[in-house]
Formats: C-alpha cells, structure tokens, sequence
C-alpha cells in the first residue's frame, strides 16, 4: 500500500495550498485518512482527519481555516488550506489508518513553506 502526496509549496502568509493524497495498492476502504505535520524541532502533530463516514476533527490551531475531506471510491484525502501563517510551515505527511488490521500507513512528506 502506497500513499502519495503532493500540493506543497511556497507560499505567502494569507495565501492557499491545496494538499492531495491519494493511495494505491489497497484493497480496502481506509477507516480514517488525514494529514500530520512536523516543523522543525517539534514533534509530529495531527492537523485533520476525516474518517470513512464523513465526520472529522481539526486541531485547534487549524480551525476554521483547513478543510479536509476524501474520496472514497477514488481512495484520495485533500487537505485545502485557506489563511496560511508562517507556523504553519511544517512537512505534511497524509496517513491512513485501517481498523481490519490495526495498521496505520503513511505517505512521503510534502513540504508547506509559509512566508511572513
């Protein structure tokens, strides 16, 4: 099973990016799917997710701002992020948990640079 990611890039503080997901070699429906970051020196954080169902959960941080949702017939996760802040620079990693075999998956990381 393979996630790949793409959508991050440079761009300036209020600006948009769109992130995009979509997973391959799964034979399965992802019970939940989302996006994780990292800034440098800090740990990995959840920033959404949306499970199989539709509901989701933002962190607070994000609120308001990022959207996530998914595909699931075409196994895609977005994330479009709306009024970027330069602490929102951070790797993002799209993830994929699946609740039949307790495994989690990840994609490479895409890096999202926000300029003040």
């Amino acid at each position: 099973v393979q996630l790949q990611a793409s959508g991050g890039g440079l761009v300036q503080a209020g600006g948009s990016l769109r992130l995009a997901c979509a997973a391959s070699g799964n034979f399965f429906t992802f019970t939940t799917m989302g996006w994780y970051r990292q800034a440098p020196g800090k740990l990995r954080e959840l920033v959404a997710a949306v499970v199989s169902d539709g509901s989701t959960n933002y962190a607070d941080s994000v609120k308001g701002r990022f959207t996530i949702s998914r595909d699931n017939a075409k196994n895609t996760v977005s994330l479009q992020m709306n009024s970027l802040k330069p602490e929102d620079t951070a790797v993002y990693y799209c993830w994929g948990y699946y609740h039949g075999a307790l495994q989690t998956y990840w994609g490479q990381g895409t890096q999202v640079t926000v300029s003040s």
